[in-house]
């Protein structure tokens, strides 16, 4: 009898999560809308740049300072896992001089919009993920080191993209940056290379406050809802478990829901991470199972309008992601 009902009670503990996942997966739809589209127009006066998403805006825009006119693909608050070019992007790119996008399976759409692009010599492209160490989808080392590694990102047993989420990974990539701007303009070579110079201490700050004081936490354990954070843990000594997959929106199996809760009830966990360009439902389901709270933490792939206007960047968003991971893991 005993047995019975704790099968009845657990079985409609299921039926509720899986109501709570269905509603989930519709939510995760809708905050994918949104408008699609250049950020910016070309001018004739400077080195115009197209970047495929955030972090290579920043860069860009920091190293290339007042001689690069820098468009970025994706407006803010769209998440960029799901989007996808129009033609008036591939027109913008064919007339720029550099083309910049994270490779690593990223942009889904990268291989065709190159091959879509006029080969006449005078448009520069490159991976900026080129020459870091990437991880395959269960967070291991994988054997394409340092390569544009040909994978569908949004598999989960395929490449993490993800690389930019650790500063150690987006200082090799400002240096990819600094790189392809020397090549196609340079002109403005010591220009470039002092920017970069600026930017690299930046980042190596950055680094190090990561560094210091995730290295004095007492707990390890961090629970996302996308797991986008591999890089990070990898390189700061975290264990990183994730509601949904590569991409933000892959769908957990109830049981799947069911152990991490048990996951965070045994080990302590205090907090589960969620970011804002996704809906929070599936993370806020499992604080609610596990009896825990919820915090962001943020995959950096794009600003939203109040982050633009308040003048946030990488840097800032990445401090706040520090403070909250202190919070929970201290």
């Amino acid at each position: 009898m005993y047995k019975d009902v704790n099968h009845s009670r657990r079985q409609g503990r299921l039926t509720i999560i899986k109501a709570m996942l269905a509603a989930a997966a519709v939510a995760l739809i809708l905050s994918g809308c949104g408008s699609a589209g250049s950020s910016g127009k070309l001018t004739e006066d400077k080195t115009n740049v197209v970047t495929s998403f955030y972090p290579l805006y920043y860069l860009a825009s920091e190293i290339g300072g007042d001689y690069t006119n820098v468009i970025n693909l994706i407006p803010a608050g769209v998440e960029p896992h799901e989007w996808s070019p129009k033609s008036r992007e591939l027109d913008t790119a064919s007339k720029a001089q550099l083309l910049l996008y994270n490779g690593a399976g990223l942009e889904g759409w990268i291989d065709d919009f190159l091959e879509g692009l006029p080969k006449n010599g005078k448009l520069k492209t490159g991976a900026m993920s080129d020459g870091i160490a990437l991880l395959n989808g269960n967070g291991e080392g994988d054997e394409h080191e340092g390569e544009d590694a040909d994978h569908d990102g949004h598999d989960h047993h395929g490449i993490d993209p993800h690389t930019w989420v650790s500063p150690k990974s987006m200082i090799i990539m400002a240096g990819n940056v600094k790189d392809m701007l020397v090549q196609v303009d340079a002109a403005h070579q010591a220009q470039y290379t002092a920017n970069y110079e600026k930017l690299e201490e930046k980042l190596h700050a950055l680094d190090e406050q990561f560094e210091t004081k995730l290295s004095a936490v007492s707990r390890r354990d961090i629970v996302v809802s996308h797991q986008a954070f591999g890089y990070l843990a990898r390189d700061y000594g975290l264990k990183e478990l994730s509601i949904m997959g590569l991409s933000p929106d892959s769908e957990p199996r109830a049981q799947d829901l069911m152990n991490m809760s048990k996951f965070v009830k045994e080990n302590g966990v205090r907090y589960i991470f969620f970011e804002e360009l996704v809906s929070s439902t599936l993370a806020d389901t499992l604080a609610r199972e596990a009896d825990v709270d919820t915090l962001v933490l943020n995959p950096v792939e794009g600003l939203t309008s109040k982050q633009q206007k308040n003048g946030d960047d990488y840097v800032t968003l990445m401090e706040s992601n520090l403070q909250n991971l202190l919070k929970a893991l201290q």
